[in-house]
């Protein structure tokens, strides 16, 4: 299999300029950066014990064991202090009532306790995900840094583990990069977890511009796993899905090399062991995730094409406008000789057209927003023209059901929806990533859109699940400068890293 990959689109900047200098356009970019250093509230106070659940699918982002999920979102364009572009997370805490902008605790590397010291354009918070990494019951947050430098060398990448506890997140330390690493590999540009051996440790799989890394867990406080692997070579590798698609308890890993010389929309390998894989010849990828949308026990593997002819060339670039593929799991897993189903805009009852340059499947995640136990699939169009203004950026929710995923009762949001804050852009970028998450535990997922490029800051968008899909009305809109992160010349663009499934280079 050809070792480079074919030449990835980048879009068109939205012209506005912010601190003098030009406004960096957004498309799968796999880090611009960022900071923050000062100081804001404290975690919430916690339940008297851990929720004993920080591995399941339940709870798995539970930070601070009182029994609700957390939310994680990356800024790497936030200053720290005078460095620009340093990096930072924002982690909200969920509630009876959801998640709220007061109740935060933001990491950099300038937190105390978290390893590494913050420098220009590091990129801190470009990846984000949870995974109880030491198993003491409470979720741990994995960052990652993928322009983190090593001595002299530039943007070899790293990735940190920042520890749950009753009081929240406190302390970290850095899992082991691979050795050998070169200049601009861009380590932990992407990051999954899951429990691939069965024996209730979360593993990882870690990816970048110069290959991937296999962490079997369970890891000790230094961030040490118990072994690792350098597991794919073939240039970049973008992307890492992770999840049981044959119901042995064991996860099954996933990669995503990324566009390939004659392969644009990307190959799909299941791994067999670290180091040896089975293509999937009828699938296609650069974005991925795992869910039961049937509601069979079985999950199941969506993945994003967002690339068309209009942004790449090669030879398998995706339906106009982009696409999602569905491959189902089963007794026998996934299998070679599966056809994926495809969805794209111009499929039946999906909303909106299919255009030049959507890229619709850049972002996706899986999760049961409407609470009848069918994993839905949320899929960011940041590339969607909304009027005249380009790459304003849209979402769509398809749902789950017994027979597979289908586009009835599917919906679409802009910044032009009614009920939605704010107002479609040119350049905004809505839909830049995505994530399906139950942040008040009432058993109807939240909708968490990342908005990266809106003005200087970026902000997220937050609804509610309910029977008729993301709840407009009474929605909310929490901004990088409203959770107190600063910029200097780069923007912060909060909301870029979410821990669903987007595309990166």
């Amino acid at each position: 299999m050809p070792s480079r990959r074919s030449t990835v689109p980048r879009p068109p900047a939205s012209g506005r300029r912010t601190g003098g200098t030009p406004r960096a356009a957004l498309v799968a970019a796999a880090a611009l950066c960022a900071a923050a250093t000062s100081a804001l509230p404290a975690a919430p106070a916690a339940a008297a014990s851990p929720y004993r659940g920080a591995n399941t699918a339940a709870v798995q982002d539970d930070f601070n064991g009182d029994g609700y999920r957390g939310l994680a979102v990356g800024a790497p364009g936030a200053a720290a202090g005078s460095v620009d572009a340093a990096g930072a997370v924002v982690v909200f805490y969920g509630s009876a009532t959801g998640v709220t902008a007061s109740r935060r605790t933001v990491v950099t590397q300038a937190t105390t306790g978290v390893p590494g010291t913050p420098e220009a354009w590091d990129g801190f918070g470009s990846s984000v995900t949870s995974a109880d990494l030491d198993r003491d019951g409470y979720a741990d947050l994995l960052v990652g840094t993928p322009n983190e430098s090593a001595g002299t060398m530039a943007g070899t990448g790293a990735l940190t583990v920042v520890w749950g506890g009753s009081a929240g997140l406190k302390g970290g330390a850095t899992v082991p990069t691979p050795t050998g690493l070169d200049e601009g590999c861009g380590f932990a540009a992407g990051v999954a977890a899951g429990d691939v051996t069965g024996d209730g440790a979360p593993d990882l799989g870690v990816t970048g511009r110069c290959g991937a890394t296999t962490y079997t867990g369970p890891f000790t406080r230094t961030g040490a796993p118990a072994s690792r692997a350098f597991v794919m070579d073939l240039g970049t590798n973008r992307g890492v899905v992770i999840g049981d698609v044959n119901g042995d308890g064991r996860a099954e890993r996933f990669w995503l090399p990324g566009p390939m010389d004659g392969d644009a929309s990307g190959p799909v390998h299941r791994e067999n062991h670290p180091g040896s894989y089975t293509a999937l010849p009828l699938a296609d990828g650069l974005t991925g995730r795992i869910g039961d949308i049937d509601g069979d026990g079985y999950g199941d593997l969506v993945t994003g094409v967002p690339y068309d002819a209009s942004l790449t060339s090669g030879e398998t670039p995706a339906h106009r406008g982009g696409e999602i593929q569905v491959l189902y799991g089963g007794p026998l897993g996934i299998t070679p000789d599966q056809k994926p189903q495809v969805f794209h805009q111009a499929t039946a009852g999906v909303p909106g057209a299919a255009e030049d340059g959507d890229m619709f499947g850049s972002s996706l995640s899986v999760g049961d927003v409407d609470g009848d136990r069918y994993a839905d699939v949320l899929i960011g169009a940041p590339g969607e023209a909304v009027g005249s203004r380009s790459y304003a950026g849209s979402t769509t929710l398809l749902r789950g059901s017994a027979a597979g995923l289908t586009a009835a009762g599917s919906t679409s949001h802009s910044q032009d929806t009614a009920g939605v804050p704010g107002a479609a852009e040119a350049g905004d970028m809505f839909g830049g990533s995505v994530h399906l998450s139950d942040l008040n535990k009432d058993g109807r997922a939240e909708t968490v859109v990342g908005v990266p490029n809106e003005n200087a800051y970026g902000v997220v968008w937050l609804a509610k699940g309910a029977a008729s899909g993301p709840v407009a009305g009474g929605s909310a809109t929490i901004s990088g400068n409203g959770v107190g992160l600063t910029r200097r010349y780069a923007d912060l663009r909060f909301g870029e890293a979410l821990p669903g499934a987007r595309s990166t280079v």
